[in-house]
């Protein structure tokens, strides 16, 4: 429990030293509800929303929807295609007509091992997305690669963390950067929540999250 607290402390005084007026001043907020439903011992289905906010309780500015398919290789690696839907609201930064609107289909391989005794997890995901603002269409790809890592305290709490870099498949190549260390809480042995705080640098900003998510997982198969 002294790891928890430690930890929600430290958040909470990043957030006071943060009050100014702008998305990089402000300490803003991602809460997210991500779920694993295992169909057979090689499929399972991938669910998810997200709702991030400039500020802990205010100014929502995207909400982001998702599902998929992954298909486990074996205990190492898993494939997944996923479809993902976001509604982004930009009037923190222009006036107008402010929602941005993105359909992003993708593809992924996880793959595990371990390395000094400790797990390490790596994520490789190409997206494809089609912007929607103002009746303009783009449409955009880049590559993800995520590095983490996640540690037992004991058998209630975890403490996991990675990084995550993006790489734009035109233009300028590396505009975005995200670090992400939590505690995590053991609801069970397939359920988790996670708190933690998220440095994203994303088009020259730098932003500081606080991270919430509840990851949970249903079993289908046929006991």
């Amino acid at each position: 429990m002294k790891y928890l607290l430690s930890f929600i402390v430290l958040i909470l005084t990043t957030i006071n030293s943060h009050s100014q007026s702008t998305p990089e001043d402000k300490f803003g907020a991602w809460y997210m509800i991500d779920g694993n439903h295992v169909i057979s011992d090689k499929i399972s289905i991938k669910t998810g929303f997200q709702l991030r906010s400039f500020e802990v309780l205010d100014n929502m500015n995207l909400l982001f929807y998702y599902t998929g398919v992954n298909y486990h290789l074996n205990k190492k690696a898993t494939l997944s295609l996923v479809y993902c839907y976001l509604d982004i609201d930009k009037s923190y930064s222009i006036s107008g007509e402010t929602h941005l609107y993105e359909n992003r289909p993708y593809e992924q391989i996880s793959y595990k091992q371990e390395a000094f005794n400790l797990p390490i997890l790596h994520r490789l995901r190409l997206e494809h997305r089609f912007l929607n603002f103002k009746h303009n269409h783009t449409d955009l790809h880049r590559l993800r690669y995520r590095l983490g890592t996640k540690i037992d305290l004991n058998k209630s709490l975890f403490f996991t963390i990675n990084n995550e870099f993006f790489a734009n498949l035109k233009d300028e190549v590396f505009t975005e950067n995200r670090f992400y260390a939590a505690i995590g809480i053991n609801i069970s042995k397939s359920n988790n929540i996670q708190i933690g705080y998220l440095n994203h640098e994303i088009n020259k900003q730098n932003l500081n999250r606080l991270q919430v998510g509840l990851f949970f997982k249903t079993d289908f198969r046929k006991k």
